[in-house]
């Protein structure tokens, strides 16, 4: 579980924090620019919208969103331990946490999960991950290799500082303030899967098969590599997650692209 300072962190410490975040999700936003770019390729033909504009509309709502998400996540987990314990110790100049950075297992995990949905997703023409983008090979790959940021950062704020905080929250309050291991792991597989319910948009945006298979693929498949980072995310800290899920990222959008294409 991931270690905290006996004393909770500050309200002033909860907003430095997300305001981090937020920036990081902003970049990561642009970063994701030309991965969109083909990904919805038809449906930025119907917006008349220059896209400059579509861009700053894209980042403006990213950064607002995971501001505001990640400073109530910081709040609802502080107690619970569910936190960035190393960013929070570099945003409010203290010492490092006591736990140790499990870096390499997190790398390690994240591109075992995605290797997983690769091979589990392999016999299919229609990728459930990538949702069949157009391009090929290097096209893809470094496309791809940008778009990861954007997993690693503003998704791990909304899907597990956000969402795992809120169901651990809820349900402890219901359990006398307390949490317990059944309640954590059920955060975590309702985060999942409200994870793979959001990659949805992205398969109808891009021109996929909308039919109960794709459907239960698209959500099944996320969730899974979904409970891979919430997982790593309840051991070892926001941080890990978010190196957990670029590995992921790095092999689905990256390495796969190059292999099989």
């Amino acid at each position: 579980m991931s270690a905290l300072p006996p004393a909770l962190p500050s309200q002033r410490g909860h907003l430095r924090l997300a305001l981090l975040l937020a920036l990081a999700a902003a970049v990561a936003t642009l970063l994701l620019q030309p991965y969109l770019m083909v990904l919805l390729a038809h449906t930025h033909a119907r917006i008349r919208l220059p896209l400059w504009q579509l861009v700053g509309i894209q980042v403006l709502q990213t950064t607002v969103l995971c501001l505001v998400l990640g400073w109530l996540g910081l709040i609802m987990g502080a107690r619970y331990r569910l936190d960035a314990p190393w960013l929070r110790a570099w945003v409010e100049q203290r010492p490092n946490p006591s736990l140790h950075g499990r870096w390499l297992l997190a790398i390690v995990l994240g591109a075992i999960s995605a290797v997983i949905v690769v091979a589990l997703d392999y016999a299919h023409a229609e990728s459930a991950m990538t949702h069949h983008i157009g391009g090929r090979g290097l096209d893809l790959a470094w496309r791809g290799a940008l778009a990861s940021f954007y997993g690693g950062t503003a998704e791990e704020i909304m899907c597990r500082l956000f969402l795992v905080n809120l169901f651990v929250w809820l349900a402890a309050r219901l359990h006398r303030g307390q949490a317990n291991r059944t309640i954590y792991i059920a955060a975590i597989v309702l985060a999942a899967l409200l994870f793979g319910a959001g990659h949805l948009p992205a398969l109808v945006a891009s021109g996929g098969h909308f039919t109960v298979f794709t459907v239960t693929r698209v959500i099944g498949l996320n969730a899974l590599v979904g409970f891979f980072f919430g997982t790593i995310y309840w051991k070892f800290g926001l941080e890990h997650a978010m190196v957990a899920h670029f590995s992921a990222d790095i092999v689905l959008h990256v390495i796969a692209p190059l292999l099989l294409n």
